[in-house]
């Protein structure tokens, strides 16, 4: 391990003072470092590094009672209050499936745990190998304080230094084989005979096409392109009309899952926002290249999407009517998605 450098600390004290209404992440960008080594300039002060025994820690979080789960990724944030419960863990991901929290854990890209004091705020705050925030908890005025600080003293590390982050690669563009080399039909067939919306990500993998590409390629009726008005008329039709959905919000490590009612739809500048007392959602609508609208059978009937995409193909966020398995999707998102699209 090695000592945070005196620098970098005294560069982000003085962004700070000058930028007081900034957060970290954009701190960390406009200095061009990670979040997590911005982090670590805190450390002995108000920041405390974790032992990265996070399927543990994780389990313990049900004591600290109602909290907020926080995933985003470049364009999108997700916040949403509840209690962490039923909790496991398989080779492949980690599962939180409480009624208000629902969480799918990717654990092998998690690499950096801290319990971090902001402005009288206490978090968890879990990162990736390059130092990219992956999960974070917040606590709330409903929380176990006395469980939070039980949960540090247990899972403290001997070391209480930064370490070195690992710098990220440069991403790769995306690169799709040429639509002429794609099995179209096979495709198409494909598509048309999933029994379940899950099994998505594997048609992608077997034809080799990327996820933009595949809704360009789709069977007829399968998937049609649309705006960044007819999502806003969507949701605000789902809001009027309290029709419950399902929000889904990922990056490389955790996907957060919503379901239920949106209410207060406000904008903020370039951001887009769902501000309900449970569930909070933030989105850079200035940074939404294409918005399509997906049709997926499955054993239930067809199931309905609105999927919003980045200039580089990469999902932001993707809207579901609320559903849950064996139960037939709600007419209502039906209607508001012939209504607004």
């Amino acid at each position: 391990m090695i000592t945070a450098t005196k620098p970098l600390k005294e560069k982000y004290e003085a962004y700070k003072i000058a930028n007081p209404k900034k957060r970290i992440r954009e701190a960390a960008q406009e200095l061009a470092v990670s979040e997590a080594e911005l982090l670590m300039t805190g450390l002995g002060t108000t920041v405390t590094f974790l032992q990265p025994d996070f399927e543990k820690i994780l389990e313990s979080v049900t004591s600290l009672g109602y909290v907020m789960a926080l995933t985003r990724n470049e364009y999108c944030v997700n916040e949403r209050k509840g209690v962490y419960e039923d909790i496991s863990f398989t080779p492949h991901a980690g599962l939180v499936l409480g009624a208000d929290i629902d969480l799918r854990l990717f654990l092998r890209v998690w690499k950096y745990a801290f319990a971090v004091a902001e402005n009288d705020r206490q978090s968890l705050q879990f990162f990736d190998a390059n130092g990219n925030a992956i999960h974070k908890i917040y606590l709330t005025d409903r929380s176990n304080m006395d469980a939070y600080e039980a949960l540090v003293a247990q899972f403290l590390n001997a070391e209480q230094e930064a370490v070195l982050i690992e710098p990220a690669p440069v991403a790769a563009p995306i690169t799709e084989i040429p639509d002429s080399e794609i099995d179209v039909a096979g495709f198409q067939e494909a598509w048309n005979k999933m029994g379940d919306s899950h099994e998505f990500f594997m048609l992608l993998r077997k034809f080799k096409v990327t996820r933009t590409q595949a809704l360009r390629l789709a069977p007829a009726g399968r998937a049609k392109e649309t705006t960044v008005e007819g999502f806003r008329k969507a949701m605000t039709a789902c809001s009027e009309k309290q029709v419950p959905v399902m929000v889904f919000t990922a990056n490389a490590g955790c996907i957060q899952i919503h379901s239920g009612n949106i209410t207060k739809l406000v904008d903020m500048g370039p951001w887009f926002n769902v501000l309900d007392p449970e569930f909070n959602l933030h989105l850079r609508e200035d940074e939404v290249h294409s918005v399509w609208q997906v049709v997926k059978p499955s054993t239930d009937g067809d199931v309905n999407s609105i999927e919003l995409f980045d200039k580089n193909g990469e999902m932001i966020v993707q809207f579901f009517g609320k559903r849950k398995p064996g139960i037939p999707e709600l007419e209502s998102w039906r209607e508001v998605l012939k209504e607004s699209l």
